[in-house]
């Protein structure tokens, strides 16, 4: 049985998040995209809700909690080779995310973080499962 994810992550302008994750090359579901809302697509199981602070503040009786200044999650993200973490980090740096933790290298896994416009915290990681496997061995 196949689960999809959708991360609900409150963000303070909405066009300025859509801008930033397109420059990634991530698109949009027009279908869950509006005024309030817009449905990042990460793969065919994986999507981000970025929502308007106010809208997110309607799905829960806590406080929303200022990414900047906190962290509530981190989002990992694994990809295919350590040439795409870079592209995706460098790219997200060059488009308006900040950096975050150090660069992680144990050699079959790679690794690279950063924040995006609204501090939320994104990591980048390729793991090697062969070199892996023969580091265990």
């Amino acid at each position: 049985m196949s689960t999809k994810i959708f991360v609900n992550l409150p963000v303070k302008d909405l066009d300025k998040s859509k801008a930033f994750f397109t420059a990634l090359g991530y698109s949009f579901d027009p279908q869950f995209t509006d005024e309030n809302a817009a449905c990042l697509v990460i793969s065919d199981e994986i999507y981000a809700m970025l929502l308007t602070e106010p809208y997110f503040k309607s799905f829960t009786n806590k406080d929303v909690a200022d990414a900047t200044k906190s962290t509530e999650a981190i989002v990992a993200l694994g990809v295919e080779s350590k040439e795409r973490v870079d592209d995706l980090v460098d790219t997200a740096l060059a488009s308006g995310g900040s950096p975050s933790n150090d660069t992680m290298d144990q050699g079959f896994m790679y690794a690279r973080s950063f924040q995006d416009p609204d501090g939320h915290l994104w990591e980048v990681a390729y793991v090697d499962m062969a070199a892996m496997q023969q580091s265990e061995g």
